[in-house]
């Protein structure tokens, strides 16, 4: 691949182009021009022959046409029809190929069935790497599954990932990571004793948000991920993947600092949601409400390893 044409894909990724409508391209200004001068031609020449005509042949016409127009059964002849009798015919449409779309509904089964079936997180993870039926797959650079320890007790789960987790191939990578990783250890935890992931596995091109689709698509995915890791803590990372899991509708400023139930293998897991990192960061006063939210989690987990 050429330097031009990687760069040219690069800016696609970046202006959040992340599917192709048609399997093959088409140049919509050449058909737009192709039917503009079928449009016009008949009118221009007819426009050039009247010129051209002497008053006895315009005479002869108008007459003709005014016994036309009184005539039984010709009313209803169409403007092609006509032009193709005068010998002005319009160039053929070229047919528009069109990808066939599958419902919403089916992907999200397939992902049911597939995520399902997976009887372990590597089985798990191998499902996801076949399963074809969300775009953001074919532009991500990595899949983003999972980092730390899958026997911890708490489990960390953020909406999609970032640039510097798919470039990495890492959950909460990057200053937010390096960020987030230092408010773990504030409350005596690391990267060891604790179990990361994303709702979408995939990173959104432009950092946007992923749609309400897309996360119907890849949730199956996390939901089974949380049952096999089965954590006695669940928290979850942010506004969205708040939502998301908890079907909760209030901002994160509501949610934060209050428990919640999250079920999972027919039990009410305790779920705390908590400021993204990336929102901490720009916003370096709501780091207070932050700490207590950690210092809530630590008491709470203290709680938890003493009595099992």
């Amino acid at each position: 691949m050429s330097h031009a044409m990687r760069e040219l894909l690069e800016f696609y990724i970046a202006s959040g182009v992340d599917c192709a409508l048609e399997d093959t391209p088409q140049d919509r200004f050449a058909e737009s021009a192709l039917a503009l001068v079928a449009r016009n031609a008949p009118v221009a020449r007819q426009s050039n022959s009247k010129a051209l005509q002497t008053p006895a042949q315009k005479t002869g016409i108008q007459a003709a046409g005014i016994a036309q127009s009184g005539m039984s059964g010709q009313s209803g002849q169409s403007g092609q029809a006509v032009a193709a009798s005068q010998g002005f015919n319009e160039a053929p449409a070229r047919p528009i190929q069109r990808t066939e779309k599958i419902p919403v509904e089916e992907i999200v089964a397939s992902a049911q069935a597939l995520a399902e079936k997976a009887g372990s997180l590597e089985e798990l993870q191998n499902a996801l790497s076949s399963f074809e039926g969300c775009n953001l797959k074919r532009l991500a650079k990595n899949t983003v599954f999972s980092d730390g320890n899958p026997k911890a007790k708490i489990m960390l789960v953020g909406e999609a990932p970032g640039r510097d987790d798919e470039y990495y191939g890492l959950p909460f990578s990057g200053p937010a990571g390096q960020f987030l990783n230092q408010m773990l250890g504030s409350i005596g935890l690391d990267r060891t004793s604790v179990y990361f992931a994303h709702i979408v596995p995939w990173r959104p091109p432009g950092e946007l948000r992923p749609t309400a689709n897309v996360t119907r698509m890849c949730r199956p995915f996390i939901e089974r991920q949380i049952e096999l890791v089965d954590p006695d803590i669940l928290v979850l990372v942010g506004e969205a993947a708040a939502k998301n899991l908890t079907g909760q509708s209030e901002n994160i400023v509501q949610l934060r600092g209050r428990w919640t139930t999250y079920k999972c293998n027919d039990r009410d897991m305790l779920t705390m949601p908590i400021f993204h990192p990336d929102y901490l960061l720009r916003a370096p006063a709501q780091k207070r409400l932050a700490w207590q939210d950690l210092l809530t989690i630590k008491r709470k987990l203290d709680e938890v390893s003493s009595v099992s």
